[in-house]
């Protein structure tokens, strides 16, 4: 079976931007009714958060906080380090176990009563986890060249496939990402394709941070088609991923490939692999599914060409004073690269009383803004999102309906408001913030409220916002821009969550809102732009019956084994 004869297809008459669309207006939330999703949830059978491959070889990483790893001490910077370029480490052993854990790794296991679960450094929607992490290693001292997966409960690579001696190329690491649908589609059903999406998005994100640690580079390469990434991951060897009742429970759709430049530049071109040896059998997801969600494979089917026809989302803000940092941005956060990295969580519950200072805010709109430098330069070009915020509390502003422009005014979302709504630039502001409506608090904590799917948390925060995308241009180009459309959401979102924990408070993605509903509040007709995720920040309640113990507490520094 071929990698796209996996899921069910979807109508033959029925071109992919077509099967697209059907989906997204399908799996929209309305006020009548939420998107088709499980009845029940047996939390009992839930599927397992973590993968390995029964009889591959294991070589164990070094921590990034390890005190003989040479990252350690970059740790204990201002958050602000990461604003400009550090000198790149060598690639070792520890460098790239320093790259998965600031990442992709544990960094917490948090337990209440009976019930233990892990806390990684890059978010999932529902804590789920689909995203799989793979790594095409070449000339790395210890460990052979090959494919290894990344074991996040352990902190181990395991040897997927060995390359021959007949492969080609520099010395250097790529990372493949995959999702395993059916951990999303479990508790969210037909809407889990979106969600995958979204955290493909987030651990692009992490994975770029990370390497800015390090002083590498990272990005994705969008060339490459899905039936080659598949190969490459080996999630087209259906045989290697055993299936008791449905194989879409155990499969994995292959996602992104990105190139690492450990020297500071460009990464080196994926290597000629040669004759490949491959080891291990996928352990098990799903043993008893309850549900099947046919129209998720079908989403999935549709946007696998290349993503085609993406824009530069703002010339001025990738050139000339916007090619790099702004000045409020460079200014010292007061919290460390490892407080923000590893500490960072998603927030449960907000304290409503939490009032955002005005110059943290002006610093968080400004590093909205896209442009050439990291973390954006992860996924290059990409389609214009816009911000749509509901500002409950910040210093100095007055609450409100509000749009940030993150491009040109005159284009993208900004363009259409203009012609029904008086767009008023918020004065002392230095980039396009516009006031839609001024609101008095309770009315504005009541409509946040009730478009995100009555969430408390989208009321007391100090501000939530939507992301709206040019929907209909993106898939005009290309079906598989869906992807991409998402994939760069999830990526604001990890900026988001990084800023909020540079600025001591807390953000939280929202996945569950009215998508029509907030189109209307705006006056947004028809599919042209569409809202894909949301987000809040704020001060977090923690919740005092959660106990929280370290992610690593058995590990001990000690230099890794060559893989056998």
């Amino acid at each position: 079976m071929t990698t796209t004869e996996m899921w069910p297809a979807a109508d033959a008459t029925a071109s992919a931007a077509d099967v697209v669309r059907a989906y997204h207006l399908r799996t929209r939330h309305r006020y009548v009714a939420y998107a088709a999703g499980p009845e029940t949830l047996d939390w009992d059978a839930q599927p397992s958060p973590f993968r390995h491959f029964e009889g591959a070889p294991r070589s164990t990483l070094p921590l990034a906080t390890d005190d003989a790893n040479p990252a350690r001490p970059r740790l204990d910077q201002d958050f602000a380090a990461l604003d400009a370029p550090l000198p790149p480490l060598p690639l070792s052993l520890h460098t790239l176990g320093a790259l998965l854990h600031l990442s992709l790794g544990l960094t917490a296991w948090k337990s209440s009563g009976p019930d233990r679960w892990a806390v990684r450094a890059n978010p999932s929607s529902g804590n789920l986890h689909p995203v799989e992490a793979y790594l095409v290693i070449r000339g790395l001292d210890t460990l052979a060249d090959g494919l290894y997966h990344y074991l996040p409960e352990t902190h181990e690579l395991e040897c997927r496939a060995r390359h021959g001696a007949g492969s080609a190329g520099d010395a250097g690491v790529h990372v493949v990402l995959t999702s395993v649908m059916w951990r999303e589609a479990w508790k969210y059903g037909e809407r889990a394709f979106r969600y995958c999406q979204l955290d493909t998005g987030h651990a692009v994100g992490a994975l770029r941070y990370a390497a800015a640690v390090l002083g590498w580079t990272l990005q994705a390469q969008p060339d490459i088609d899905g039936a080659s990434l598949a190969a490459l991951a080996g999630t087209d060897r259906l045989q290697d991923f055993p299936a008791r009742r449905a194989i879409d429970t155990e499969i994995e759709e292959a996602e992104l490939l990105l190139a690492i430049g450990c020297d500071g530049g460009d990464g080196p071109p994926l290597p000629e692999l040669g004759r490949v040896q491959w080891f291990g059998t996928a352990s098990t997801v799903d043993r008893h599914p309850m549900y099947r969600w046919a129209v998720v494979g079908e989403a999935a089917a549709a946007t696998r060409g290349a993503v085609q026809g993406a824009v530069t989302v703002a010339d001025e803000y990738r050139t000339g004073a916007r090619a790099t940092r702004g000045a409020a941005v460079l200014a010292q956060r007061g919290r460390s690269v490892g407080e923000v990295l590893l500490g960072r969580r998603s927030a449960q519950r907000f304290d409503a009383r939490e009032v955002m200072a005005g110059d943290a805010f002006e610093r968080l709109l400004e590093r909205l803004q896209p442009s050439g430098a990291m973390p954006w330069d992860a996924l290059p070009g990409g389609w214009r999102i816009d911000l749509l915020l509901f500002v409950h509390r910040v210093e100095g502003l007055s609450p409100g309906v509000y749009l940030l422009s993150r491009g040109r005014v005159e284009q993208g979302v900004p363009a259409r408001l203009a012609r029904q709504h008086d767009l008023v630039p918020v004065d002392g502001v230095a980039v396009p913030l516009y006031r839609l409506a001024a609101m008095e608090p309770m009315a504005l904590a009541r409509l946040a409220r009730s478009l995100h799917c009555h969430q408390d948390i989208a009321a007391n925060a100090c501000l939530a916002l939507g992301m709206l995308c040019e929907f209909e241009a993106a898939l005009a180009a290309s079906a598989a821009n869906y992807r991409d459309l998402h994939r760069q959401a999830g990526l604001i979102g990890q900026v988001l969550y990084a800023e909020a924990e540079a600025m001591g408070l807390r953000g939280t993605g929202i996945g569950c809102f009215f998508d029509d509903a907030v189109h209307e509040l705006i006056g947004l007709e028809g599919t042209a732009h569409q809202t894909l995720y949301h987000f809040t920040l704020g001060r977090a309640i923690d919740d005092a019956r959660i106990e929280s113990s370290p992610a690593y507490a058995q590990r001990t520094p000690a230099e890794p084994e060559p893989t056998p």
